[in-house]
């Protein structure tokens, strides 16, 4: 979406931080090129990767979708975490530092109805975390995901009301999450401060994890 995408380098560049945009089909590897290019061409590294595209997808019983759907949403949540991090570990391995962090679904854990397509895509994600966690867990490269229950973005706007219920009620807290409390977790992940956890699943779930 270019509109937001220029919307939030705007936002950045007014905090003072450093902002490229690259426009693009994550799920296709000429942008995760593209992307790794100009921020080589910019910065000189990359140290931090997150893989933070997805969408909810049609909602139904898995005999009413259609196979394409299945398709449509595995590129962006699932295919597009693979060539983002085919691509950039690489560039982290030479310097023997990374910080990479994806970002999963409570839906990947537990599976939610009418909601195949993107709770199987998001327990790859979290299949996919643990896999390469192991293996760079000889180098100076760390690889986590988190798992938030439902959270107040746009990829609600996906999801029927009664979909939405279902979920918040399953959270103990009885609320959904905020951005901000993920974009915490997030944050310490990609730090140099988290050098003792690879290959993990950090959960920020309300206390729905609990169950």
């Amino acid at each position: 979406d270019s509109e937001l995408g220029e919307q939030a380098a705007s936002e950045l560049a007014a905090r003072g931080t450093p902002t490229e945009l690259t426009l693009g089909d994550v799920a296709e590897p000429d942008t995760a090129e593209r992307a790794v290019k100009q921020a080589l061409d910019t910065w000189g590294r990359i140290d931090i990767l997150v893989n933070n595209a997805g969408i909810g997808g049609v909602n139904g019983n898995i005999w009413e979708l259609e196979v394409e759907e299945m398709d449509r949403v595995y590129r962006t949540n699932l295919r597009g975490v693979f060539s983002f991090s085919h691509t950039v570990i690489p560039h982290m391995l030479e310097r023997d530092y990374g910080r990479i962090v994806n970002i999963a679904s409570i839906a990947g854990k537990e599976g939610n109805p009418r909601m195949v397509p993107y709770s199987a895509t998001k327990a790859a994600v979290i299949g996919l975390t643990k896999s390469v966690g192991k293996e760079l867990s000889g180098t100076g490269v760390r690889v986590n995901c988190v798992t938030p229950a439902v959270v107040q973005t746009r990829i609600l706007d996906e999801f029927t009301p009664e979909q939405v219920a279902y979920m918040v009620e399953r959270i103990p807290l009885g609320r959904t999450g905020e951005i901000s409390e993920i974009a915490a977790l997030v944050a310490w992940l990609a730090s140099e401060e988290c050098s003792f956890s690879t290959g993990a699943v950090f959960d920020i779930s309300g206390g729905r994890a609990t169950y």
